[in-house]
């Protein structure tokens, strides 16, 4: 009996799908349901992906696209094909399998009947590339034991992606960890389980990237805390709290005070350096090196900016009644 099948999502990936895709091909049984969803590729995606044997599902693009609906598209595909999967291996197109990983992670649900998901350790393909790079290798490093979300890959029974229904399909970020709350409303847990799980390839090279990626996560941010922010979930609140405070109340304060104060308001700036300093410390307290720890510190405060405004995108395209649109940081390659 076939138990686990492959679901991957992508657009205009290029090499980094077919190294996703290989991977899946190489470590897994030779009957392994492995299906591909393709959301409007222009670089041959769709025909690569086929010529190595890869089930391609094309997304109806007249619709508004998500990567939620990406994903549940290849998991009601792969249920109804293939009814006596059990797990099912979600992998982002930009992504692949890590030796190993495949049975930790099938043993690990194996032996836990209320475990929905099994994750492990994403780490950047090529973290020196850049030092953006370099921060979302810091960032996939999440603590091991149970957890409370996940990220995009992940092993996930099927039995419990059926009693939530999938991933919500309006989300245009943040839609893994807002199906995780579900699950474990309805007594599922998810466990990160220290083993390396797959190499990860951001290809961010430019402060723009960065800068938009960082606007994505203001715009999750937003949207979960709206969705998930009452008692006693209190999903995002903080964070959105003090995006708001530090990148928007905090300079238009000292700024816009200061002619009137002879410039004292600007003293409160020296609350960044406070607030830059205590994370320094916890990441240090986490095992980061002295120039990790210093980059991750600088850069997440920085991303106070960004991410307010992508906060304040969400709050606009609601306020609108607008669809909201994805937020892409990447070049195709």
């Amino acid at each position: 009996m076939t138990r686990i099948g492959v679901v991957t999502i992508g657009r205009n990936e290029g090499e980094r799908l077919i190294r996703c895709l290989k991977s899946a091909i190489t470590l897994l049984p030779q009957d392994t349901p492995i299906i591909y969803v393709d959301s409007g590729s222009t670089d041959g995606s769709v025909e690569a992906a086929e010529s190595l044997g890869v089930q391609v599902i094309n997304l109806d693009m007249s619709l508004p696209f998500t990567m939620a609906r990406g994903r549940n598209t290849g998991f009601r595909y792969l249920i109804e094909q293939f009814p006596d999967i059990q797990y099912v291996q979600f992998i982002d197109g930009d992504c692949e399998l890590i030796p190993g990983w495949i049975e930790q992670a099938t043993e690990t649900l194996d032996n836990d009947d209320k475990l929905a998901i099994a994750c492990g350790r994403r780490r950047e393909r090529f973290p020196d590339a850049s030092i953006y790079n370099r921060l979302a290798d810091m960032e996939w490093n999440t603590p091991v034991g149970e957890a409370k979300a996940c990220g995009g890959d992940a092993l996930i029974r099927v039995d419990a992606i059926r009693e939530v229904n999938g991933y919500n399909e309006t989300l245009i970020g943040g839609e893994e960890p807002e199906m995780c709350i579900r699950l474990r409303q309805q007594g599922w847990k998810i466990v990160r389980i220290d083993v390396d799980m797959t190499y990860h390839d951001a290809a961010m090279l430019k402060f723009s990237q960065w800068w938009k990626r960082s606007m994505r996560g203001g715009w999750a941010m937003a949207e979960g805390a709206a969705m998930h922010g009452a008692p006693p979930e209190r999903y995002k609140v903080r964070e959105t709290i003090s995006n708001w405070v530090w990148g928007l109340i905090i300079p238009l304060i000292s700024l816009g005070l200061a002619w009137v104060t002879s410039g004292l308001s600007l003293l409160v700036c020296l609350g960044y350096l406070v607030l830059m300093g205590r994370i320094y410390q916890h990441r240090r307290r986490n095992g980061d090196s002295l120039s990790d720890a210093g980059l991750y510190a600088f850069f997440c405060l920085l991303s106070k900016f960004p991410q307010v405004i992508g906060q304040s995108k969400y709050w606009l395209t609601r306020w609108r009644g607008q669809q909201a649109t994805l937020i892409e940081y990447k070049t195709p390659v």
